[in-house]
């Protein structure tokens, strides 16, 4: 029997530093004491150690993940590579923050639907939506799972269209076969990717933050260059560029954090299969596990007709939930007739079926109690 008030919150980021807290603070220390707060080591460090990780050959630091993913596309426009009115295929399913720097940068988002498996961009449709006008695809690996379908992805690279990966939720995911480069990792499967650090996420700073990778040396110097006010060396400002930097504290926080990544992602695996193998709840579909990847669990989501009464009955015993994503990005106000789509009958059930269960803090024994708090729903 499950106990009756676990009192297990969906997330408790004091717990998810307190492992680490005493090295956070001699980073802190380090940082402080060096007097250099932007462009120093711990920054240079951090980049060269991130694009290890990932098996990418570069890396610029940014501010956050929606930064990351406004410099890549900026970026190919001043190369040449895109122009304003260009067509940029997302999953509908996506978080807003993926489609927001396309809008505003005069580009066009085309809803494509997601896989009711992996809730990734549907590659057996995705192909649908090419047009004369699609010149880039972006790969949200949402919820931790690897987007990737090598044969789909090497058809539309050579029709010239370009790849970008949104890798906010799965730094340290493997896809199962090598992306454009020849690495499995997320982060170095495609033309460039955009990561976010923001403090949630299996690699959080304890702030805002972002990176790029990239294999690309010439969009990795002209990201490089937009995200410090477009100057590629001092008062030699060769773009109209942004304030988007990594500052020493956080890339000093993440050093301290990365090679702690694998290990955080295989005990959410853990946590993952004891949830797989325990929910056996008719009204509960749990999210595939899927053969040959490497999945990080950024989120554990349920599906169920019965969403919202399973979240009360799961917060009547103490546990806390979340929903990602209430509300999908083509029903959000500030999108009110930006988009000519076909029927996105699926991200809407999505929207309402969808739940994420605890998994950053939870140990075995609560994981175990947790399934069997919703074992004992029948709505």
């Amino acid at each position: 029997m499950p106990t009756s008030d676990p009192h297990i919150p969906f997330l408790d980021l004091k717990e998810s530093n307190a492992f680490c807290s005493g090295r956070l603070i001699e980073a802190a220390v380090r940082v402080i004491e060096s007097g250099r707060f932007l462009g120093g080591d711990e920054t240079r460090l951090f980049e060269q150690e991130l694009a290890r990780f990932c098996g990418a050959s570069h890396c610029i630091g940014v501010s956050n993940g929606l930064d990351a993913i406004r410099l890549i596309l900026r970026a190919w426009i001043e190369e040449g590579r895109l122009e304003k009115g260009d067509e940029v295929i997302v999953a509908a399913n996506t978080y807003i923050a993926s489609i927001l720097p396309i809008i505003e940068l005069g580009l066009t988002p085309v809803l494509a639907p997601p896989s009711p498996v992996d809730f990734n961009l549907d590659f057996s449709r995705v192909e649908d939506f090419v047009t004369p006008a699609t010149r880039a695809v972006m790969l949200v690996h949402l919820y931790g799972n690897p987007c990737w379908n090598a044969d789909v992805c090497r058809r539309l690279h050579d029709r010239g269209i370009l790849l970008i990966e949104d890798n906010a939720q799965a730094i340290g995911a493997r896809a199962s076969a090598p992306g454009l480069y020849g690495s499995q990792s997320t982060g170095a499967l495609g033309d460039a990717a955009a990561i976010s650090f923001y403090p949630t996420k299996n690699l959080g700073a304890l702030g805002d933050g972002g990176a790029v990778l990239t294999h690309d040396p010439a969009l990795a110097a002209t990201v490089r260059a937009l995200a410090n006010y477009g100057a590629d060396r001092r008062y030699h400002n060769i773009h109209t560029g942004y304030n988007n930097r990594l500052d020493e504290l956080q890339a000093a926080f993440l050093r301290v954090k990365l090679p702690l990544l694998d290990e955080e992602n295989a005990r959410r695996h853990e946590i993952a299969r004891i949830y797989d193998s325990r929910i056996r709840n008719p009204f509960v579909k749990r999210p595939a596990i899927i053969s040959g990847t490497r999945q990080v669990w950024h989120q554990y989501v349920v599906r169920s007709p019965r969403r919202d009464e399973l979240r009360s009955h799961l917060a009547s015993h103490g546990v806390g939930t979340d929903i990602h994503y209430a509300v999908p990005p083509h029903l959000q106000p500030c999108m009110k007739g930006r988009f000519a789509h076909p029927s996105l009958r699926i991200t809407e059930q999505m929207a309402d079926t969808l739940l994420s269960l605890p998994i950053a803090n939870v140990n075995p024994t609560q994981a175990n109690s947790i399934s069997d708090i919703i074992n004992e729903f029948h709505g």
